[in-house]
């Protein structure tokens, strides 16, 4: 990109000019995403509580992030009389850099990616785990209790957490043997089962245990204990108001979206289909090929949104102790077995037996996918409840309010 550049501008000027269209154009996707996730959560929430979620403002009520974020930004931009006022207002900047430079080094296909570094994964993790100054001097500078509970324990959790989860990523850069995130998704090209999740038991266990430990980090229910509306008014972000509201939510749909992508590289074949025996940007020609590949990682990382969002409205949130208990007594132990198993799996498993259990994991678990998704339509649902019953657990139970007299 900076050689197209260059035929049109004198260096430096190409480079200034690559890197103001890259920051542009991660800069917007992370808005389009913050945009559809901020819906896609309403929606999801609002079938589990079976409601509607937004309906009016734009069709199937995609219109109501845009007309929230002309609300925010309208609000009247506030800060306590005791705040530390420079502090207050620069952390939700920080919060949101972090998340906006864990994209620079994310490939969404081959060769496309901001900035292809030797040490990616590191790189990334680095950077989306800074997110939590921008927390601590929000809840610092905030002069409030509340706010400065709500910090302290984001710090706590994210220090925590950030040990399984950081190895955990080097069960598949082991398996990799790089940590430069674009070697990385084309070792995994081909089937599905050349993905890094079926390559043995331990990198199988090590993608379910990293997702969670990024789920945590990304302050998601059940772990957002930085934010516990029902013991801390709303956490770290309890002053803000307004845009700066807005970018601590920007900044956190952002990080569900990296951490999402980090996992679908160094697991889930990254920007692979897994259903084609090539490499689609070789095959096809780049620009062809580049649209597929892009199609399949931002599918995979919008399904793990997905998932994080289930989380959030299916479980309650945990208490503080029971958050750092998981990830001290269970999650780092556990992730301490996963490293060690795939050094010794590596090196002591013969080819034939790790190729059958990659095969036995990989079918396995899409037979039990298809097997979940047909017991979607196993039931006729609630709409198709008899006159005068209840559907669901009160299978049977006459209704008294239905029943005709």
């Amino acid at each position: 990109m900076p050689e197209f550049w260059s035929a049109y501008l004198p260096y430096p000027l190409n480079l200034v000019a690559f890197g103001a269209l890259a920051a542009g154009l991660v800069f917007g996707f992370i808005g389009l995403a913050a945009f559809l996730g901020i819906w896609a959560e309403r929606k999801v929430s609002a079938r589990m509580q079976d409601r509607l979620g937004p309906t009016r403002v734009g069709p199937f009520g995609l219109l109501q992030s845009l007309a929230d974020g002309i609300k925010l930004i309208v609000k009247e931009d506030v800060a306590p009389a005791g705040a530390d006022r420079f502090l207050f207002k620069l952390a939700p900047y920080l919060a949101f850099c972090a998340s906006f430079c864990g994209f620079l080094a994310l490939p969404f296909g081959l060769g496309l990616v901001a900035q292809e570094l030797n040490v990616a994964v590191f790189f990334v993790l680095a950077v989306l785990s800074s997110e939590v100054f921008g927390i601590v001097l929000a809840g610092y500078a905030s002069a409030s209790k509340w706010s400065l509970f709500g910090g302290v324990r984001e710090a706590a959790q994210v220090v925590s957490y950030e040990v399984p989860r950081a190895m955990c990523v080097v069960a598949p850069v082991c398996v990799a043997g790089t940590l430069n995130l674009n070697t990385i998704g084309a070792q995994q090209t081909g089937w599905f089962w050349t993905w890094n999740v079926f390559h043995d038991p331990f990198t199988f266990v090590a993608f379910f245990i990293f997702f969670i430990t990024a789920t945590a980090s990304c302050k998601r229910a059940p772990f957002d204990l930085a934010e516990a509306e029902s013991e801390l008014v709303a956490g770290f972000h309890t002053e803000y108001s307004g845009i700066r509201w807005s970018y601590f939510f920007l900044a956190e749909y952002g990080s569900m979206f990296a951490a999402s992508g980090l996992a679908a590289l160094l697991f889930l074949g990254g920007w692979h289909t897994g259903l084609l025996p090539f490499e689609p940007a070789a095959e096809f020609g780049f620009w062809p090929g580049s649209v597929v590949n892009l199609a399949a990682f931002v599918g995979k990382c919008s399904a793990l949104v997905l998932v994080m969002m289930w989380m959030r409205w299916s479980l309650p949130r945990l208490r503080i102790d029971q958050v750092m208990m998981t990830c001290l007594k269970y999650f780092l132990p556990i992730s301490c077995v996963l490293l060690v198993g795939v050094c010794l799996w590596q090196l002591m498993v013969p080819a034939v037996v790790a190729r059958a259990v990659s095969y036995a994991l990989a079918f396995g678990s899409a037979g039990l996918m298809l097997i979940v998704f047909a017991s979607l339509f196993r039931s006729q649902g609630t709409a198709f409840a008899p006159p005068g019953q209840l559907p669901g657990a009160w299978d049977g139970q006459p209704n008294v309010g239905l029943v005709k007299k």
